[in-house]
């Protein structure tokens, strides 16, 4: 194992995923990521998860009749997703080499983790190269946003004297060593032009809601569907859109 790959399993040893989408600012992510999916999908289709971790979205989509096909390269992860769907194809692979599947094999691929993953340009290159090969439709590729990352890391936490050395003069996230990768909307861009993908539509999955997380998980009901409303009239909005921790392109070839 890799020293990258024995850190990223370190972390997702600890980190409980399935709980956070649980919580309720988490579903806001959950929610309109899947709205979004069921807008695009067809009775039918196939979907690859790539890098599906503990399989929320994966097995949701099962659930609903979808024939889904999971791809995780973290070994804790495939672990859980074995013990909840013992019927459920597995393939434990990184997102920058899925040769063992076939062009168009798919209709919908899924990629809502690993470009968190990929520092290097060339390898965000290659993930998103394989997903268009395996894919006949559609791309939905999430990523984590630069802006929320300084303002809720360096500012919100008070610890811009410890990861001051890691921003660039124009506040962009530079940390080759970081575990998790931030982008800002023209870095997005610049990926699709040289990936030949087009831009189908772009939404922020949680626009602020991970920067007011306590205020959202104590919602009543009654107001919590109101803020919901709120963020799925809001979430493709320009003017907001790169402010949210996460955002999803919807891709075609």
């Amino acid at each position: 194992m890799d020293d990258f790959k024995r850190r990223l399993t370190d972390f997702y040893n600890k980190f409980n995923e399935n709980k956070r989408l649980d919580h309720r600012h988490g579903q806001v992510e959950f929610l309109t990521s899947m709205r979004y999916l069921h807008e695009y999908l067809k009775d039918g289709d196939s979907i690859v998860d790539i890098g599906s971790g503990p399989g929320r979205y994966t097995l949701a989509l099962k659930k609903e009749g979808y024939p889904v096909t999971a791809v995780e390269y973290v070994r804790p992860n495939i672990g859980v997703l074995k013990a909840k769907d013992p019927d459920l194809r597995i393939i434990e692979a990184s997102a920058t080499d899925l040769s063992m599947l076939k062009e168009n094999e798919f209709d919908v691929a899924i990629m809502f983790g690993p470009m968190y993953h990929l520092y290097s340009k060339e390898d965000r290159l290659k993930a998103l190269s394989e997903a268009k090969r395996i894919s006949r439709k559609y791309l939905f590729v999430t990523y984590i946003m630069n802006e929320y990352s300084v303002i809720e890391y360096a500012f919100k936490d008070n610890r811009y004297k410890e990861v001051k050395d890691r921003l660039d003069e124009s506040f962009h996230i530079d940390d080759p060593d970081a575990l998790f990768f931030q982008v800002r909307i023209e870095d997005i861009d610049e990926l699709n032009r040289l990936s030949g993908l087009k831009l189908v539509r772009r939404f922020a999955s949680d626009g602020p809601s991970d920067y007011m997380r306590e205020t959202i998980n104590k919602m009543d009901e009654e107001t919590f569907s109101a803020y919901l409303d709120f963020h799925f009239a809001t979430c493709e909005r320009k003017d907001l859109i790169g402010a949210s921790s996460h955002v999803v392109d919807i891709l075609s070839k």
